[in-house]
């Protein structure tokens, strides 16, 4: 089912962590949140780098080694048997359905598709440093794209920040399928600075320079550039303190119409979550109640007040 049909956001993911039975030994690895929750928003593309590239059900399995500082895919009994080459011209030809993605999640550990710390057999030793072949390429082609692993996904700040990640992405592929002008690219970014703000005060402040200098001649050069300095910034774990840092600034659009009694309850908010004491929903939902009784243009557009649905419940647990 497409993006159109579903109005789900379109997310590549290898084909074994939706149940589809394409391991070398028959089976597979469904994971029900990706399955049940993440199913309700996002519409997944299933692929298997090494049924594509003619390896059977079941099959022998695979494994990357070290060949004079390059990192091979090969039989895990026969090291002629080399699939390098086949991997990475399999993920090269998904090129055209990739460039519509919004996200990719991989199987971790996996010699095609980890994305880190797979096992590499490097002589007598093994070191967990290899990203296998398929998602190396895939992120090589890609590397705006957010890729993240099933694995990872049980860490609730790296699960907030890859869905975070892919509906920034989603949105971009939305502006820049109506046409990017100057003024929807400078309004892309106003939307998202907050974002920027809570992951990397030094990209916002480069971002700012590059986006004022932008011309309708430029402005397709220009979404280039500022698409690959975003993404890279928001790979970046947001803090706590860094949290903090930008619900103060959104506070002060508020600074003409709270009282002590408002103010004393932000602060104390902020400080307990700060401490881990309270989830960020907690001071983003008491922010949210005085903009609605004082509402500001500015903040009410924001992505950084409501970043993606409210039933996903992201912030609830960071």
């Amino acid at each position: 089912m497409n993006q159109h049909q579903s109005g789900k956001i379109p997310v590549g993911i290898s084909a074994c962590l939706l149940g589809e039975e394409v391991r070398f030994n028959g089976g597979h690895k469904l994971h029900s949140y990706i399955d049940k929750t993440l199913g309700e928003f996002f519409s997944f593309r299933t692929f298997c780098p090494e049924v594509d590239i003619g390896l059977g059900i079941p099959r022998r399995p695979i494994r990357l080694i070290r060949q004079g500082g390059e990192l091979a895919c090969v039989d895990i009994e026969d090291y002629q048997l080399d699939y390098t080459r086949q991997l990475i011209d399999s993920a090269d030809a998904q090129r055209s359905w990739q460039a519509e993605l919004c996200g990719f999640i991989l199987k971790k550990d996996s010699p095609s598709c980890g994305m880190e710390r797979a096992k590499v057999y490097d002589g007598k030793q093994t070191v967990r440093d290899g990203v296998g072949i398929f998602a190396a390429r895939l992120m090589q082609n890609f590397p705006e794209l957010p890729v993240e692993e099933e694995g990872r996904l049980g860490d609730a700040v790296l699960r907030e920040n890859f869905i975070q990640r892919v509906y920034v992405m989603h949105r971009w592929r939305q502006m820049l399928a109506e046409g990017i002008t100057v003024a929807s690219l400078t309004d892309f970014h106003a939307r998202h600075k907050l974002i920027l703000m809570s992951h990397c005060q030094k990209t916002y402040r480069e971002l700012g320079p590059l986006l004022a200098s932008v011309r309708k001649n430029t402005v397709a050069d220009t979404a280039d550039k500022y698409i690959g300095i975003l993404m890279a910034a928001l790979k970046k774990r947001a803090s706590r303190g860094d949290h903090v840092n930008v619900l103060q600034h959104i506070q002060g659009y508020l600074r003409d119409h709270l009282d002590a009694g408002d103010k004393a309850e932000l602060i104390d908010a902020y400080e307990r979550y700060r401490l881990g004491q309270l989830p960020l929903i907690v001071p983003i939902t008491l922010l949210n109640h005085h903009f609605r009784r004082y509402p500001n243009e500015y903040i009410g557009r924001s992505w950084y007040m409501h970043p993606y649905p409210a039933r996903m419940s992201l912030q609830n647990h960071i």
